[in-house]
């Protein structure tokens, strides 16, 4: 049975990553005060669906079964768009964002908003496919009616890379704090867990395994640590390419530093590892939009040390440290400041960390402000 609904979402999937997070904790906050709204995805399945279900969203997949399976896939959201007759139609990231010009085009009621979630993308580094999609995405922006960009960095890219400047605005991320909040029997529970003694330093890096997220720059930087003699271990979390995974574990084992690095494909719940770290470091070196580990360590109370991407200087202010990207030496100096630092002063860093996050990006405001830029659409709110 299908149920009209003032906003549908499109996006690729339901699987783990920071994009998902935002989409998933803005679907529940618009739930809460009673906005109609629904969440249609290209492959069905995921980890988030579960999440989405209890808080009683609608979820629909056009079961997309590989890369280029669009024939069968346009057909289905334009029957799903005439079924749920939503005002809004949100496309969450490029793909997605291009889809909704074709339903435009064959449902004009429907005011088409788009999401851009990254700055400054080497696209060199990544596939044709990759590149004809964004030029493809830049060219349509003109009949989208609004495009939400989640950065100051990624509106001063997009601006460059030729999409429309007068239908853009800046809706920064959202962090859950009450979820995401100090918690120091969990954080030991974790070290525990994988044999983190109380007097070693963890330091963590959190994101897709994917060359923009800095992983060589991080386990370089771990090495000259070790090779230091400091008393330090670390822990990457997430998943990618079988290759490009490969090729990590292969450096890790190269530099020295297997025994000193935990890999985790994923972890649940993501809070408890943040609270067993002693630094949650975002090494990327392009790409970054608004990178929600960053927010979400923070709100945990953990310090970060972050380069100079996207809009993570402005995340962090003075509550942490930043460093320009892929510079290894930059990044180990960084570490052994907060390393060596007071314990007075890593607490009160760390507390400070998480009344920057409460104070100027908590999950209230997002949903705020997004209901606010949706106004000028007639969207009932």
């Amino acid at each position: 049975m299908f149920q009209p609904v003032e906003l549908l979402f499109l996006t690729r999937s339901l699987n783990y990553g920071g994009s998902q997070r935002q989409l998933v904790e803005l679907l529940k906050g618009l739930s809460s005060r009673k906005i109609s709204s629904a969440v249609v995805t290209l492959y069905a399945g995921g980890p988030f669906q579960a999440e989405l279900e209890r808080a009683g969203v609608p979820i629909y997949s056009l079961n997309k079964k590989t890369r280029w399976d669009v024939v069968r896939s346009v057909p289905r959201l334009l029957k799903l768009v005439r079924q749920v007759q939503p005002r809004v139609l949100h496309g969450y990231l490029g793909t997605a964002n291009i889809l909704t010009i074709l339903v435009k085009g064959f449902c004009p009621w429907v005011k088409v908003v788009w999401g851009v979630r990254s700055s400054n993308m080497e696209l060199s580094r990544y596939g044709w496919l990759d590149q004809l999609l964004y030029w493809l995405e830049g060219r349509l922006s003109r009949f989208s009616d609004l495009i939400i960009v989640n950065s100051k960095s990624g509106l001063d890219y997009v601006m460059r890379s030729g999409f429309r400047q007068r239908k853009m605005v800046v809706v920064h991320n959202g962090i859950n704090t009450k979820r995401f909040r100090p918690n120091d029997e969990a954080g030991r529970d974790f070290r525990l867990k994988h044999g983190i003694g109380r007097t070693e330093t963890l330091i963590g890096l959190v994101g897709r395994l994917d060359p923009m997220k800095g992983h060589e720059t991080f386990l370089r930087a771990a090495s000259l640590l070790v090779t230091d003699g400091e008393n330090v271990r670390f822990v990457c979390v997430g998943d990618g390419q079988k290759a490009y995974k490969e090729i990590l574990r292969q450096l890790t084992e190269s530099l020295g530093i297997a025994k000193s690095t935990i890999w985790l494909d994923e972890y649940a719940p993501i809070e408890n590892l943040y609270n067993a770290l002693d630094v949650l470091t975002s090494s990327s070196s392009y790409g970054e939009g608004f990178p929600n580990v960053i927010g979400e360590a923070m709100a945990c109370g953990i310090p970060c040390v972050v380069t100079d991407v996207g809009d993570s200087k402005d995340i962090v202010g003075e509550t942490g440290l930043v460093v320009p990207p892929n510079d290894v030496e930059a990044l180990v100096t960084a570490w052994r400041r907060l390393m060596h630092a007071e314990n007075s002063l890593k607490a009160t860093k760390g507390k400070a960390a998480r009344e920057r996050i409460v104070q100027h990006f908590g999950l209230e405001r997002l949903i705020a402000n997004f209901i606010n830029v949706l106004k000028p659409l007639g969207q009932h709110t």
